[in-house]
């Protein structure tokens, strides 16, 4: 991570994390689907080295907000800023091109595949050799085989980061579902991504494998220097990793600023204790 002393500083919410400057700006985003409004005038930033969360009652449009920023919808209004370069709308590619990640709620992983192919399928988008190349190999040792070896040990890394060498060699269909979500974060991160969109990482998970996944995700904020946008139900978990929160309620925005003030706002306790003020 590239950051000038100037531009560091400590954490709002007291993790004591080191926050850069703005890498992520959503202005004013709204997104509708026919005559049902996805998003209202959502406008917030994400700041380098931070983990940001997105929360809201079910509904509230957080996936549609993460589907935007990584070029899945195009809104019908706002724009997005990415390291000083503004777009309307991005394809999911010259996103993923330019540092930013998704995993998503619903596993999409290759299940007949083993871990290792799995996460090495995260490593295309950093290939150089072309099919050609990769498909007709001469028998000494070629760029293509030179580039799969590095790449290969990239992914070994990961896995071992990860503490899933057990299961290396495991096709991903029969591996138990706390585990085959920290395949696909492994996927994601063989990406090599300056920006992490985490859609519930947690969901369906019991408490120790939602430490594990805790732990892992600050794991990957402080060794690899990755920005993280988080959205995720569990309260406890958002409030204990998270540096800052923005709300969401009905496709706008109702809260954005540390846990603690977050936590105290009387727009959020309304909308998720069903309570009028």
């Amino acid at each position: 991570m590239n950051m000038t002393a100037q531009t560091l500083e400590t954490s709002p919410a007291g993790t004591g994390r080191k926050i850069g400057e703005v890498i992520l700006e959503v202005k004013n985003i709204s997104l509708r689907f026919g005559g049902v409004k996805a998003l209202t005038d959502i406008s917030f930033d994400v700041r380098e080295h931070e983990v940001r969360a997105i929360i809201g009652p079910n509904g509230a449009g957080k996936s549609s907000m993460l589907n935007c920023i990584n070029g899945v919808y195009a809104p019908q209004e706002g724009s997005i800023s990415f390291r000083g370069q503004t777009f309307s709308h991005m394809n999911s590619r010259q996103v993923a091109e330019m540092g930013v990640a998704r995993t998503f709620q619903n596993l999409a992983l290759f299940k007949g595949m083993s871990v290792l192919d799995n996460i090495m399928s995260g490593r295309n988008l950093r290939m150089k050799t072309n099919l050609f190349q990769q498909a007709f190999r001469n028998p000494w040792w070629s760029a293509a085989e030179r580039e799969e070896c590095e790449h290969r040990e990239t992914v070994e890394k990961i896995i071992d980061f990860l503490e899933i060498q057990a299961y290396r060699k495991t096709p991903v269909g029969q591996l138990p579902y706390g585990l085959q979500k920290r395949v696909d974060l492994g996927r994601a991160l063989a990406t090599e991504p300056s920006v992490l969109l985490l859609d519930e990482p947690m969901a369906g998970m019991n408490v120790e494998e939602k430490q594990d996944m805790s732990r892992f995700v600050l794991d990957v904020n402080d060794e690899f220097g990755t920005t993280i946008v988080l959205i995720e139900h569990d309260m406890g978990v958002v409030m204990d990793i998270s540096d800052r929160v923005v709300v969401l309620d009905y496709g706008k925005k109702i809260g954005d600023g540390t846990p603690d003030e977050v936590r105290n706002n009387e727009d959020v306790i309304s909308a998720y204790l069903g309570t009028s003020h």
